[in-house]
């Protein structure tokens, strides 16, 4: 299988210009949007774990999308709260339906991102054909208002997590009607050294292959 390049794209957001790096996928029936962790806390769309997340997809024969929030990198404004990254989450998701032709939406998100990822996904007309959200902020973002979930979700959490509470998101989302939930022991946040397990466990997850001609 041949590599897919990623592209440099700056599209207009509600705050002014966002950066984006897109995969195309020729014929590709969905498309992976992955949001980054906290932006205040070095968060960017080059994160290992979006990066992972990105592969994950890519190999699975979408086409996808990580994106700079608001005020970091290339992309124009400035943190807001989650509230705009937010919406920067749904302009580039609007972006990807009118510009990639796919029908078919995987939203995935890391910790501030996967609130993120959540938060959009519950303003959708439609709910994500996916929608993973790896060691999603529970705690210090107000997830607990979209509970419960419209759809169903994949929720990947590290039990050594030292940045979120692992036992508050089982205490959260374990249960919850279409939320699986797959727990890694001795994982930290950034899930080093268990990256290839990541990828390998959200690939599962998307499937079956959405396009078998994946690098032509």
């Amino acid at each position: 299988m041949s590599r897919i390049a990623e592209e440099s794209q700056l599209i207009e957001g509600p705050a002014g210009s966002l950066e984006m790096l897109v995969t195309r996928v020729e014929g590709a029936e969905c498309v992976a949007v992955i949001c980054h962790p906290h932006p205040l806390h070095g968060g960017a769309m080059q994160n290992k774990v979006v990066h992972t997340l990105m592969r994950a997809a890519r190999d699975q024969g979408a086409s996808t999308i990580r994106f700079n929030f608001r005020g970091v990198g290339k992309s124009a404004g400035e943190h807001a709260d989650g509230i705009g990254e937010i919406e920067d989450c749904l302009a580039v998701i609007a972006w990807a339906h009118a510009n990639l032709g796919a029908n078919r939406l995987w939203l995935m998100g890391f910790s501030f991102g996967g609130y993120v990822a959540a938060a959009a996904a519950c303003r959708l007309d439609t709910w994500p054909a996916r929608l993973v959200l790896v060691a999603p902020s529970v705690e210090k973002l107000p997830f607990s208002d979209l509970m419960p979930l419209p759809g169903a979700a994949a929720v990947m959490m590290g039990e050594a997590d030292e940045v979120v509470a692992s036992g508050a998101v089982f205490s959260l989302l374990e249960g919850q009607p279409g939320v699986s939930v797959q727990r890694f022991a001795d994982t930290g946040h950034f899930f080093h050294g268990r990256l290839v397990e990541l990828k390998e466990a959200v690939e599962r997850y998307l499937g079956q292959i959405a396009n078998s001609g994946v690098g032509g």
